[in-house]
């Protein structure tokens, strides 16, 4: 089962680290902060850049949940597994599935988006985003940045992932 871990925003790769090296094996089958890639510009020149696409949070895949939930204790940072009065939720088989239409097991990591806009409409040439244009609330065309409107973790969740609009047609 994948379920959601609550970190310190800022700290999600320093609180990875502590999980997968203080956490045991036999009850943690994978962790990993989605991370969603951007170009940036730093010093003139535009770089590739990852950033956390959920801030905050951390999913990991468990058997055993109760056991890594105790474990957790052992990691010197803010930790915590979301879940309610019941018990611990896990992600729903939609959210899942979101997340392994665009990230492998191996590559955590939504990939660039490249598009143009034709009128008042985007067009998704290559990337994640193709035939997603309806998750797109909005674009940020100097940041290079698309701003998504997704049903995630039970709720409506806005987030951004990269996108470079390459030409603007009239």
């Amino acid at each position: 089962m994948w379920y959601v871990v609550q970190v310190k925003t800022g700290s999600e790769e320093s609180a990875l680290s502590m999980i997968k090296r203080l956490v045991d094996e036999s009850c943690l089958d994978e962790a990993f902060s989605l991370q969603y890639e951007t170009m940036i510009k730093f010093r003139g020149s535009w770089q590739m850049r990852k950033k956390a696409l959920f801030p905050g949070y951390i999913i990991v895949v468990s058997h055993n949940i109760e056991e890594l939930h105790r474990q957790l204790w052992n990691v010197p940072t803010f930790t915590k597994v979301l879940g309610s009065d019941e018990g611990f939720i896990p992600l729903s088989e939609e959210d899942i599935e979101w997340i392994s239409t665009f990230t492998t097991n191996d590559n955590r990591t939504i990939g660039m988006s490249e598009g143009i806009i034709e009128g008042d409409k985007i067009v998704i040439l290559k990337g994640p985003l193709m035939n997603h244009t309806g998750w797109i609330e909005s674009i940020n065309r100097r940041k290079r940045l698309a701003f998504l409107k997704i049903d995630m973790f039970g709720r409506t969740i806005t987030t951004k992932v990269g996108l470079g609009i390459v030409k603007k047609l009239p």
